[in-house]
């Protein structure tokens, strides 16, 4: 923790913020977070409906208050996964099976760790198909529980499995980059890892004016996320959603701060997001 400290600091001085521009943004809705424990979300729902019976309603409004409700309801019943999101499953192998000798020409032969270890895509009914598994609902389960579940459910097929798993989500990344198009990535990743799989910016790429817009809005701003990308937020904690715009306009300034801000890239350790590394972080 001190050393991310540090690096945030550093950060804000390389951006020219204030030393403590990392606390200025307000933290985002607890239930709009990708990545929130069940206990939080309904600790969170009992709160609207106390807040809901109060004169005031705490200061916010009906609507509000009848959307967020029926919002974090519907992520407790139905879970946080629909048709074409991918997870990143990684089944630690112990060794190869026994008796199994390539030679002949025939090559080794799959472990079931191995053949569970890949990217699966969720179907049109909340459901993943997994090699010697089968049809796994996904229904109700919350991303911050999906580790645990699917251990539960290859441990019925494979003794004492030790199951990793990361939900991906996709961004895209437009502009003034090398190879704009839609990226898949951990929740717990960074901005700047993006920007990189995205082969980096261009000459005339704007890095200092970074934006990310939903639905072609702009939600974050090019200071939000120099700010969120000085304290080392992940995807998730910035409040980004399967499907934004990560824009890196083409340079209109001097290149004196987009300098500055490739310098804060790079000092980011950058994740390789390969079924090796990926669950190291």
């Amino acid at each position: 923790m001190r050393s991310m400290s540090l690096l945030a600091l550093a950060a804000c001085a390389a951006l020219g913020l204030p030393r403590n521009a990392v606390a200025q943004k307000p933290p985002q809705p607890l239930s709009h977070r990708l990545i929130v424990a069940r206990p939080e979300l309904e600790r969170y729902l009992g709160q609207l409906r106390e807040q809901a019976l109060t004169p005031k309603r705490g200061g916010l409004s009906e609507d509000f208050l009848r959307g967020e409700t029926t919002y974090v309801q519907q992520r407790l019943t139905e879970g946080d996964f629909r048709v074409g999101d991918r997870l990143l499953v990684m089944v630690e192998d112990p060794g190869p099976i026994a008796g199994v000798i390539a030679g002949a020409g025939f090559p080794p032969a799959k472990t079931p760790e191995q053949q569970l270890s890949d990217t699966f895509t969720v179907g049109t009914n909340q459901e993943v198909p997994l090699p010697g598994v089968g049809i796994v609902s996904l229904r109700g389960v919350l991303r911050s529980e999906l580790e645990p579940f699917l251990t539960v459910q290859i441990g019925r097929y494979i003794r004492d499995p030790v199951v990793h798993v990361r939900p991906l989500i996709s961004l895209a990344v437009s502009g003034g980059v090398l190879k704009p198009g839609y990226y898949t990535v951990p929740a717990n990743s960074v901005l700047p890892a993006v920007i990189t799989a995205a082969g980096g910016s261009v000459k005339g790429g704007a890095l200092n004016d970074v934006a990310v817009r939903r639905s072609g809005h702009v939600v974050m701003d090019k200071h939000e996320v120099r700010t969120a990308v000085a304290a080392g937020h992940t995807i998730d904690e910035m409040d980004l959603h399967p499907g934004d715009e990560v824009v890196v306009p083409e340079k209109t300034g001097g290149a004196y701060d987009a300098v500055k801000f490739t310098a804060v890239l790079l000092s980011i350790p950058i994740s390789l997001y390969t079924l090796g590394q990926i669950f190291k972080h």
